[in-house]
């Protein structure tokens, strides 16, 4: 009697396993080998080039003709109010801008929802602070570090910008930035080391990996829409 088919395939593969074990393993190990060496060498780039672009505050204040400080958002809570990790980047801005590093801010953030708005947190901010409302322009489309960027470039017109964001952020933001033709510097809105968890510091590899292939292939946001050069009118990126 015949054995059905299936059958005789799934017995197929079963003995080529069994056979092969030892070989299929092999390659196994070398695949994920080889993956893991990609992925510290992507790390590697991003870190390496992104950091050769960072610097302090006071080395910020050397750079002639700075057509913005672009300022990345971060968690807000439910009543409006900034997280630690945001006020300490708005601050950052606020002291570079008060110390001449340019005559604009550009804040971009996630204001997705009308209950979830970054943006409007961080200029409220700076308004309360003494900024002027003409020097602050707001990107209400900046849901990751990719779409601030490029539309920094592309809707803002920058051309010469100073990122704000954390160290650990920080090279990640600079390497975009540049990938897509922006002449980006980097200064840290926090002074001091600031240990991150383990679940934090894995996700960032992984964002530095994906955002390789996002430099090279460089798709379009979701949003774009018309033009509102940082040198014109800020009320027009009101939202």
């Amino acid at each position: 009697m015949k054995m059905p088919l299936r059958k005789n395939k799934k017995s197929f593969i079963k003995q080529f396993f069994i056979k092969n074990k030892k070989l299929l393993l092999k390659i196994a190990l070398y695949s994920a080998l080889f993956l893991a060496v990609v992925f510290v060498a992507l790390n590697l780039v991003v870190i390496i080039y992104g950091n050769s672009f960072v610097m302090s505050q006071e080395e910020a204040k050397d750079i002639d003709g700075v057509d913005c400080i672009i300022v990345l958002g971060a968690a807000v809570y439910e009543d409006g109010s900034m997280s630690s990790v945001l006020t300490e980047r708005v601050n950052m801005g606020k002291s570079l801008y008060e110390n001449g590093v340019s005559p604009k801010i550009l804040l971009s953030g996630d204001h997705s929802r009308q209950d979830y708005d970054e943006v409007n947190a961080m200029k409220n901010h700076l308004l309360d602070g003494g900024i002027q409302r003409e020097v602050i322009f707001t990107d209400h489309a900046g849901f990751d570090t990719y779409d601030s960027m490029y539309r920094a470039k592309e809707i803002f017109k920058a051309e010469k910008v100073v990122i704000v964001t954390q160290k650990f952020h920080l090279s990640r933001a600079v390497f975009i930035a540049r990938s897509l033709g922006l002449e980006a510097y980097g200064v840290a809105s926090d002074v001091d080391y600031r240990y991150l968890k383990p679940k934090t510091e894995l996700r960032e590899c992984f964002a530095r990996a994906k955002y390789v292939f996002d430099a090279i292939f460089k798709p379009k946001p979701e949003y774009l829409g018309e033009a509102i050069p940082i040198w014109g009118e800020a009320s027009l990126s009101d939202g």
